[in-house]
This record gives C-alpha cells, sequence and structure tokens, in this order.
C-alpha cells in the first residue's frame, strides 16, 4: 500500500536520531488523528488543532507540539485516550516539520475507513516485524489471528446481544481481524441505522494493561470506523466487570512478569499466581452461558500442576471441544523458543470428548524470513474443524498417524487431565529449529539496540527531571 510505504520510508530516517519503530507509530497515532479530526471536523480545544500546529515556525515547534500533547491528554473523552500520558519522541522540530508536511499532503478524508484502517495495520505489522521491542510484543501473527476468526465466526447478529471481546487486546489485531471477517459477507451500507449502530458502536470491545497499546488500539478502532471501547486497566488483578460476552478471542502474554501474587478474585476457583491460569478464569467468568472462546496459551498451561486441578474444574462447566498445537517458532522472536496452543471452549457444556490437532509434529519451526507462518499451516485444521464454531460438526477421525484425534473424557480422566498429548513420532530436532548464525548475531544486535533504547529512555527522565 503506497501510504504505509510512504509512511513507512520516514521511519528510517527517524532511526538514525533515536526513534525507534515503536516511538514512530506512536508519533503517528498523534499526529494522524489530529489531521483526521480537523478533516472529519471533530472539535479540538483552543490552540492544540492540527492547523495550530502545522503553522507553526520550524523554531520552537517542538515545545508547541509537547503542549499541545499535554493539554490534549487532560480531555475526557476519545481525545484523552489517544493522547493519554504523551511522551514525544521525536527531539528535533526540523524532523517533526517534515513528518507534519508529510502528513498534511495527503488527503485522509478521501481515503475510506477499510483503506485507512488497513494502513494503521500495515504500519503496526511493519513495527511488530522489525523489533522484537515495542509493538512486537503485543502483535499476534496475522494468519494466526485470521484462522481463529474464521473458525469461531464471530456474528454481530448472532443473537440481539452478540458482543466480542479480547480481555488482552494488544493493538486490538483480534478485534479488527473479527470486524473484518464480518464485512466479507455482510454490508455496513445496507444496515438500518439500528443495526448500523450496534456493529459500530456495541459490539467489539477489548482491555490491554499497557498505555501504549492501548493508544494504538483505540487508534485502530477509530480508523476502521468502530467506537475505541478499549479498556484501560489490569484483567487479572482488577475487580470484575459485570460486562459478559458472547465471544472472546485472546492472546494472553507469555511469562510470569507481573504476575508475583495470587489475585483477590473470588470467582478465581483455583488459586494461583500463574498468569495464564488465571486469564483462563477470568475468560470463563466474562463469558456468558454458551459463549464461546479461543484462547492463546503456551505448552506449560496443559501440564503443570494447577493446570491440571483447572481443567478437571473446567471440564465439568465448559465444553473444551478443540486444542490446535502451533508449529514451533509461532510467536519467535517476540517469544523466543515458548511452545503454544489455542483452546477453544463453550461455557456451559460439560466436556465429552476433546479433539487435538498437531499442528507441530514434523513441520519445520517458522522463522521470521525465511519460513513465515502462512495460512498453508492451518488450512487443514480449518477443514477438521468444521463449519460450526463450537465444534459441534460432524468430525471424522483417522488413524493413529494423522494430524486430528479424538480423546474421549476417560482418557483425559486416566491422564489426571494433562492436556499435554502426543502420539506422533516426531522426527524434528527442537535443538536445530529456525536456528542459524545470522538467527543469533540478529538477536544479539536486536537485545543491544532494546538495552540502548532502556538507557536512552533513563536519560530522558533524568533530563525531564533535571528541568523540572
Amino acid at each position: 500500500m503506497d501510504l504505509v510505504n510512504k509512511l513507512w520510508n520516514f521511519c528510517h530516517t527517524l532511526r538514525h536520531e533515536g526513534v525507534d519503530y515503536s516511538d514512530y507509530i506512536e508519533e503517528l497515532t498523534y499526529l494522524l488523528f489530529l489531521k483526521i479530526a480537523e478533516e472529519r471536523g471533530i472539535k479540538i480545544p483552543t490552540g492544540c488543532s492540527w492547523n495550530d500546529l502545522i503553522i507553526h515556525e520550524e523554531e520552537n515547534l517542538l515545545n508547541k507540539y509537547n503542549l499541545i500533547l499535554l493539554e490534549l491528554s487532560k480531555e475526557k473523552n476519545i481525545l484523552g485516550d489517544i493522547f493519554s500520558q504523551p511522551i514525544a519522541k521525536i527531539k528535533n522540530s526540523k524532523s517533526l516539520k517534515k513528518l507534519l508536511n508529510l502528513i498534511d499532503e495527503v488527503n485522509w478524508s478521501a481515503y475510506n475507513e477499510d483503506v485507512l484502517g488497513g494502513m494503521f495495520e500495515g504500519l503496526l505489522e511493519k513495527a511488530a516485524n522489525e523489533s522484537k521491542k515495542g509493538a512486537g510484543q503485543y502483535f499476534t501473527p496475522r494468519p494466526l489471528i485470521e484462522c481463529i476468526v474464521r473458525v469461531m465466526r464471530p456474528d454481530p447478529f448472532e443473537n440481539p446481544t452478540f458482543k466480542i471481546s479480547d480481555v488482552a487486546c494488544g493493538t486490538a489485531g483480534f478485534i479488527i481481524s473479527s470486524f473484518e471477517w464480518w464485512k466479507l459477507h455482510h454490508s455496513i451500507k445496507r444496515l438500518s441505522p439500528l443495526h448500523r449502530r450496534k456493529v459500530l458502536t456495541n459490539t467489539y470491545f477489548g482491555q490491554e494493561l499497557v498505555v501504549r497499546p492501548r493508544r494504538m488500539a483505540q487508534m485502530n478502532l477509530y480508523l476502521h470506523g468502530l467506537k475505541p471501547n478499549i479498556n484501560l486497566g489490569d484483567t487479572i488483578y482488577d475487580p470484575l466487570s459485570k460486562d459478559q460476552f458472547s465471544c472472546i478471542l485472546t492472546n494472553p502474554p507469555f511469562g510470569s512478569k507481573g504476575s508475583n501474587q495470587v489475585p483477590d478474585r473470588k470467582d478465581f476457583r483455583i488459586k494461583t499466581s500463574n498468569k495464564q491460569l488465571n486469564f483462563v478464569q477470568h475468560i470463563y467468568s466474562c463469558l456468558e452461558d454458551k459463549g464461546r472462546a479461543a484462547i492463546i496459551l503456551p505448552d506449560n498451561v496443559l501440564f503443570e500442576d494447577k493446570a491440571l486441578e483447572l481443567w478437571k474444574h473446567l471440564m465439568e462447566l465448559c465444553n473444551i471441544h478443540t486444542l490446535l498445537k502451533l508449529p514451533r517458532g509461532t510467536f519467535a522472536p517476540y517469544a523466543q523458543g515458548v511452545k503454544a496452543n489455542v483452546v477453544f471452549l463453550q461455557k456451559g457444556i460439560p466436556t465429552s470428548n476433546l479433539w487435538i490437532y498437531d499442528g507441530r509434529s514434523n513441520i519445520e519451526g517458522v522463522t521470521k524470513k525465511d519460513r513465515p507462518l502462512a495460512f498453508k499451516h492451518f488450512e487443514e485444521f480449518e477443514k477438521f474443524y468444521g463449519a460450526n464454531p463450537n465444534g459441534n460438526g460432524k468430525r471424522k477421525e483417522g488413524s493413529q498417524n494423522d494430524r486430528f484425534r479424538m480423546f474421549t473424557m476417560k482418557e483425559i480422566q486416566e491422564r489426571n487431565f494433562n492436556l499435554d498429548i502426543t502420539w506422533l513420532k516426531d522426527n524434528t530436532n527442537d535443538s536445530e529449529v529456525g536456528v542459524t548464525a545470522e538467527n543469533v548475531i540478529e538477536d544479539a544486535i536486536s537485545q543491544m539496540q532494546d538495552v540502548l533504547s532502556d538507557l536512552k529512555d533513563v536519560l530522558n527522565l533524568l533530563e525531564s527531571n533535571r528541568r523540572d
């Protein structure tokens, strides 16, 4: 897309000034919103509009920009959300002026929501692919998202109150992909005003802990024509909201960072500090009766002691009907070496059988450049899954050597609810998957750049404190 390339090329210029890819997307979020808001006639506080910024002389432009960010962060509507806790990473007035002129020469209103939203998604994807740090941490690979959306079929008109959510939404990939999937089969323009309002304002929701990805998610929804219903908060440790959802699609953060204590949640039957297990419990609490979910989880959540307790408990309350084992390297380089799965469930119906698709054994590991994740990795799984989003369609089990197998509740009980089940002989050597000298060097360079970026942030903070 020309818009993506045009804006992305300028990012390489700013890299020489210490502005990383995610910082650049954040600056674009601020500036694009101001430009589009002016074109759409959205009211902006006096002195803070795009025109106020673009006509300002280059000298002291950076000071004017920072003052505008500060003023807009005090607003109570979407302005306050987009400009929450703003930090301008561009430190050069000349570079800022060039970026302003680059944005100003485009008539953004000439493009519809599909084009604008696609542009922003394209920029997010480029930022994720270029760096371990920043957007990549919140960016689930698009082929995986699209596969999950296709089998889960989140239709806003499935029932009158249908709502979809991502409880760890990052930059809103699942939400946007769900909306795009629906639009492939329906036209917004043909809806009645009431139905149009339902889709655009009261169907798509999310929650995110960190300000930066939440800001990007808000902008992503806004550019796609959706009301930015993204709550800022701690999914696990904050009190449970009364909101319930028909469908939850999510990729909770891997690792144990920030999970050193057991949440004080009465709705959590299993008391643990394991973050992923608590996300699963939260998702169960947030689903309406007969609601469904697809949750991306690391391997350890299938077999750890507390996990066994949780699966035993949930299988009495949910139909945990399908488990997809993902290819090695699906989340590299952001979660190097982590093996992951997707668990599909429906609330309110006990589990009778669990179908497992092994998309990992004897599959070449995914790498970012040479063997990227693609539709082909999930094509067979989608055929086996069937057309029913709750896994109730007719499924045929093959031989011992097939990738898709059914396990009865009795077999799962005999395994003490350990869901880490394998049956194919895997001839793939874990130590060789996706690891080359080039990978090692790239990882080392990336880690050094991350350290330098962190040190620059500390230096900027010290300089800011000194000025105060």
